[in-house]
């Protein structure tokens, strides 16, 4: 029985963790559940699982959570400290970090420190901190999982992640289905909150919603997959697959091209995460070859989509650009889940920050976080300037 710490258990990556660990109960027990501020949703959770902690990061939210589980044995934590206490706990087995953004990154180090199993679903932590979360993972002895389905999809193609892995490897190849705009006949200066977020095959929260609809998501995975898998970015390249049916690939030196292949299900590489090196049932349809549609690929238009641009310009700068790209991102993605600023406001805000941002190595977590607080802040005043 191996016990389970799901950091953003009320985000989709963690909802649909505690759904595959509910259809494999006999193999694991759920130690601890986090959120930001969704007290009702987190509620139902501990009830249904009674993990032995559960924490809110909004302190007063865990105020309300520790009133109504007072029936229950479940000790409810509060605050930053408490998400990094339960992340670090040395009774859990494995920790699900699928925390949405730059919040998840020191509790993400918190679980590295202590040498768990990682199952990476936070593609931000090692977007702002790159080498030194890595240099954690290793002196630490963690194992890292990639939860990302195009990670874990090339994971798997790289006979799953062995050492040496990269031997024989031409280029890893990310794939996107290109977001719910991607043939959308629309003013793009128009294009509302509901319109990005309306994804035509998976089901994620809003903000990854919007990043797919900019393609910044695959921009953050092309920054993310070049520490996982220790490639240059110039060996990585990422194409439009509108069916999400082939996950991401790796072409060797020989010719060979390796695919993984799914129904675009969140919860089959969380069970290819959760039971590594074994398998266990995801509860995930079968892919029916005889019936799902053809296959298409193409190149991204980069002035379609210009915050992929802007991830490939910073994939080899020094970590500051890294840091600020995601940082200006977050800041213009929420404005414009807000209604504040328009959707093409997003890729200008993030070009504005990049050009006065100072291109450093950061070489400290304190560093790490010192440049996301000043990047933010020249996000937020882009958009004072622009709106007033």
């Amino acid at each position: 029985m191996k016990k389970v710490t799901i950091l953003g258990s009320t985000s989709t990556v963690g909802v649909n963790t505690l759904d595959v660990i509910a259809s494999n109960h006999e193999h694991y027990e759920v130690f601890a559940l986090t959120a930001n501020t969704n007290v009702d949703l987190l509620e139902q959770q501990c009830r249904t699982f009674k993990p032995k902690f559960a924490v809110l990061r909004d302190e007063a939210s865990a105020g309300q959570l520790r009133d109504r589980l007072a029936d229950l044995s479940t000790e409810v934590l509060g605050g930053r400290k408490g998400l990094c206490d339960v992340a670090g706990h040395g009774d859990a087995d494995m920790v699900m970090a699928s925390i949405v953004g730059a919040a998840g990154l020191e509790p993400t180090l918190a679980a590295v420190r202590v040498g768990k199993r990682i199952l990476l679903a936070n593609k931000e932590s090692l977007v702002m901190s790159g080498s030194l979360f890595m240099s954690e993972v290793q002196q630490s002895g963690a194992e890292l999982l990639p939860i990302d389905s195009e990670h874990n999809a090339i994971y798997q193609c790289l006979a799953n992640g062995a050492k040496g892995h990269a031997e024989g490897v031409k280029r890893l190849i990310l794939t996107g289905s290109g977001g719910p705009l991607l043939r959308a006949e629309l003013d793009m200066k128009t294009v509302t909150p509901d319109e990005a977020c309306a994804h035509p095959n998976w089901k994620m929260g809003r903000k990854i919603s919007v990043d797919s609809a900019t393609m910044m998501n695959k921009g953050l995975e092309l920054l993310e997959a070049s520490f996982l898998f220790s490639v240059s970015p110039q060996l990585i390249d990422i194409m439009i697959h509108p069916e999400s049916i082939v996950h991401s690939m790796v072409e060797y030196l020989d010719g060979s091209v390796v695919a993984q292949l799914g129904n675009p299900d969140m919860r089959t590489p969380i069970a290819h995460g959760l039971a590594w090196p074994k398998r266990i049932p995801s509860a995930v349809d079968s892919l029916d070859l005889t019936v799902m549609p053809a296959l298409h690929f193409e190149q991204p238009d980069y002035e379609q989509f210009p915050c992929l641009r802007l991830a490939r310009d910073v994939s080899e700068a020094p970590q500051s650009m890294s840091i600020a790209l995601n940082a200006a991102n977050e800041i213009a993605v929420a404005h414009f889940l807000d209604e504040l600023i328009g959707f093409m406001d997003i890729p200008v805000i993030i070009s504005s920050v990049l050009e006065q941002t100072n291109s450093v190595e950061a070489p400290t977590i304190e560093a790490v976080i010192e440049l996301d607080r000043t990047a933010r802040e020249l996000a937020l005043n882009e958009i004072k300037k622009i709106y007033g």
